[in-house]
């Protein structure tokens, strides 16, 4: 089906309105998860409250395997916060994509790589934030030229690489699951041969598509938690 973007010009810029809407859908249910489980806390959680205290265990674990815990520790809401808004994000668009009028409503968010990379860019400028925080900035930037000065080039490029990877790997995995969705379910409505011939591999790939929109969350999150231990590290 064709379709597009509902884009909008405000004050010179120009807005995707449905990557408007899919981020506060995100954001909201991320939101409501985070609030359902914490409302009646208990020394013996069950339920929404046991789940979100596993991802919490589960995001301390990936710290601790990068830095120790005393200076990841400040991280921790950060990873949190990361691996359950890209996780939600990631499902949005599998179950259905919803298009109106020739316009493209209701997706996955991360399948945009505008979003994607703004995401990517965010990490790297809070890493090098937290560099210069822990680091101060002549410590920062000396890590830069060490152990060699001749490494300067290969280090910059290497951030811009970090940035470009980690956003459109994201991107990639989300928009190619949600595109053969698309063409699965086009065999569906087509005929009757069609339908019953496409109904097992749509089912099949929904669910890797879970897999797979599962472990970029698990990806995102622990690749960012690597890229900030290099930078508060003083070994780094």
């Amino acid at each position: 089906m064709e379709h597009k973007a509902p884009i909008v010009e405000f004050m010179g810029l120009y807005f995707n309105l449905a990557n408007v809407m899919m981020i506060t859908v995100s954001s909201l249910i991320v939101f409501i998860i985070a609030v359902v489980s914490t409302r009646k806390l208990a020394l013996k959680p069950t339920g929404m409250q046991n789940f979100l205290e596993w991802v919490m265990d589960f995001v301390k674990d990936i710290i601790k395997s990068n830095m120790d815990w005393k200076t990841g520790g400040r991280f921790h809401i950060l990873g949190i916060t990361l691996i359950m808004y890209i996780f939600v994000s990631n499902m949005l668009g599998l179950p259905f994509m919803v298009v109106f009028n020739h316009y493209l409503w209701w997706k996955s968010p991360t399948s945009d790589p505008i979003i994607t990379l703004t995401l990517a860019v965010m990490i790297v400028g809070l890493t090098h934030y937290y560099g210069v925080k822990e680091r101060g900035v002549g410590g920062y930037l000396k890590s830069y030229v060490q152990p060699m000065v001749f490494l300067l080039p290969i280090k910059l490029i290497e951030e811009f690489a970090n940035t470009l990877t980690m956003g459109l790997r994201l991107y990639g995995n989300i928009y190619a699951g949600e595109i053969l969705l698309t063409l699965l379910a086009g065999s569906l409505a087509t005929h009757v041969g069609g339908t019953i011939a496409a109904i097992v591999p749509t089912l099949a790939w929904q669910a890797f598509s879970i897999f797979v929109g599962t472990i970029q969350a698990y990806i995102f999150t622990m690749l960012t938690m690597v890229y900030m231990s290099h930078k508060v590290s003083h070994e780094a």
